[in-house]
């Protein structure tokens, strides 16, 4: 029992008990003023009608639940216009009408829900010893007020996957503030043009090479500058790249010439007993003629597979026209040569661990099958006397499979890694890269003309040349590239949008950030919430 002191949030309010039950601080709280005022009328009234006790949650105190009891009068209303014959005391700086909780905790809350959403929030808040269920963080999520709206001017424009492939929305930044602004449940032109019309303070669109979205910024706000955003026109012309390098794979493989290490000082190895994958009987002569046949069969389906790429059909015709499946034909055009076939490897004998012992009687001048088949036998041999025989025969005969000439390391660069060397700059590229940039543009002069092109068009945009575009188009318009010229067909198209992405600092790097930020806040709901929940938690920080 405590003397009453004015509660510390709140100066109309008066703490008389702090008791404790359980692991729950429970604190009494009254009013501290004589009299109230009439919410209909707004008549004062110091006549008493009742009392009653409200139950509020607050902020916990020493990692413990705090319960306040606040006593509540009920006063008579002395108005005779005035429609209420009663009416009970408010406190709007500390609660809200009819609420379970004050206006502290309520705050807290919706921020840990603005944070994690539904059910690791309330895990949080239960840690936090605020306990509430997803559903009420849910319901203080709609309640939230959205940001007071400034009339932008710099806005960037971006779609966003709901289910990737399926569906799309748009999300809507202020370039300015840095900040989203709004949230559309589809990517439709209707929506964008609308949401423009409706904001004619917009003078700069910056937007991604979509012509939806182009479009709607020409018809909802038409007094707007477009602006093409610059990192997309890097990553168009690298798609355009793709299939001009893939038609020139074989290019992408680098041999490594040198052979296994000499023997060191001259000195010749000791003779090594070959093993059992090795020995193997001479295959007949109608053998040798059906695998030598077969091997004829798959050349000239290679050289068959190489010719059909190099007039431009893809691996799927080239499958298709052929009657093979499209792995062998990637397999084809990775391969720096025909790629032979590989001997089956032998599989594991009973004999195979006696391999080392019959070497050495072998070289000791033993050749008797009969005795060395009784001395492993002894040793503990559980299989037949001819695998023995068969064995010391080869040894005998030198029947063995020819020597097969180590091949050169192989390797080969992906479509992926020959558009990273074209895109950054020569100093820019680690020790080895270098050299494999060079040799790739030595086996094609087509591919080194792309090269130059490719760092011309990133250094122009990098040093905003925007003089230097139409140059480079009628160049690029002239190489063998086809790929190219549809590349530089779009740029035409877009031609005012492109030209401003060469001059106007703004971009749309920002927008990328917030779309990552969204699937973030995406996935942490599970699906389970609708568009209102996404867009509430995705304008927050505006």
């Amino acid at each position: 029992m405590i003397s009453p002191f004015v509660f510390p949030s709140s100066n109309d309010l008066l703490l008389e008990v702090v008791s404790r039950e359980k692991e729950t601080l429970l604190l009494h709280v009254r009013s501290s003023q004589a009299e109230g005022t009439c919410s209909g009328c707004h008549q004062i009234s110091r006549r008493v009608h009742s009392r009653y006790t409200r139950t509020l949650a607050d902020l916990p105190c020493q990692a413990q639940m705090v319960r306040l009891h606040l006593q509540v009068r009920r006063f008579f209303c002395d108005e005779a216009t005035c429609p209420r014959k009663t009416f009970a005391e408010q406190f709007p700086a500390f609660a809200l009408p009819y609420a379970r909780r004050t206006s502290q905790q309520a705050d807290v809350l919706r921020e840990v829900a603005f944070a994690l959403g539904g059910k690791p929030g309330a895990h949080l808040a239960k840690k936090l010893q605020m306990p509430v269920s997803l559903h009420t963080l849910l319901r203080l999520l709609r309640r939230s007020p959205g940001p007071d709206p400034v009339p932008p001017r710099v806005v960037g424009i971006d779609e966003w996957a709901w289910r990737k492939g399926r569906r799309y929305g748009t999300i809507l930044c202020d370039l300015e503030r840095h900040v989203p602004i709004d949230l559309l449940p589809d990517r439709e032109a209707d929506s964008v043009i609308a949401w423009l019309k409706a904001r004619p303070s917009v003078e700069i669109v910056s937007r991604d090479r979509s012509t939806e979205f182009a479009d709607a910024t020409r018809r909802g706000a038409p007094q707007a500058l477009q602006v093409a955003d610059r990192f997309h026109l890097i990553k168009n012309l690298g798609d355009a790249l793709e299939p001009m390098l893939d038609r020139n794979k074989r290019c992408l493989c680098f041999m490594d010439e040198s052979g296994p290490d000499a023997q060191k000082d001259g000195q010749a190895s000791p003779p090594q007993p070959p093993a059992l994958s090795e020995i193997r009987p001479a295959p007949s002569r109608k053998a040798e003629e059906v695998r030598l046949a077969r091997r004829q069969e798959r050349q000239e389906r290679y050289e068959q597979a190489i010719a059909l790429r190099e007039q431009g059909f893809k691996i799927a015709d080239i499958a298709s026209r052929l009657g093979v499946h499209r792995r062998t034909i990637e397999r084809f055009l990775a391969a720096p040569g025909f790629p032979e076939k590989q001997r089956r490897r032998a599989e594991r004998t009973k004999l195979e661990a006696y391999h080392s012992y019959l070497w050495e009687r072998w070289q000791a001048g033993i050749h008797n099958a009969s005795h060395l088949f009784r001395d492993i036998t002894a040793l503990g041999y559980k299989g037949s006397y001819a695998s023995v025989n068969k064995y010391l025969v080869c040894l005998r005969t030198g029947a063995r499979l020819p020597a097969t000439p180590t091949p050169p390391a192989v390797r080969t660069l992906t479509v992926k890694q020959a558009r990273f060397l074209f895109f950054r700059s020569p100093t820019d590229l680690p020790t080895e890269e270098p050299q494999d940039l060079q040799n790739l543009l030595d086996r094609s002069a087509d591919l080194a003309l792309l090269y130059q092109l490719v760092q011309r068009f990133r250094e122009m945009l990098h040093h905003r040349c925007a003089n230097q575009l139409d140059d480079w188009s009628q160049q690029a318009l002239q190489s063998s590239c086809p790929e190219l010229h549809s590349f530089v067909s779009g740029l035409r198209k877009d031609w005012q949008a492109v030209v401003a992405a060469f001059t106007v600092e703004w971009n749309n790097g920002m927008v990328e950030g917030h779309v990552n930020r969204l699937k973030l806040i995406k996935r942490q709901m599970y699906g389970r919430a609708g568009f209102d929940l996404l867009r509430q938690r995705v304008l927050h920080c505006a």
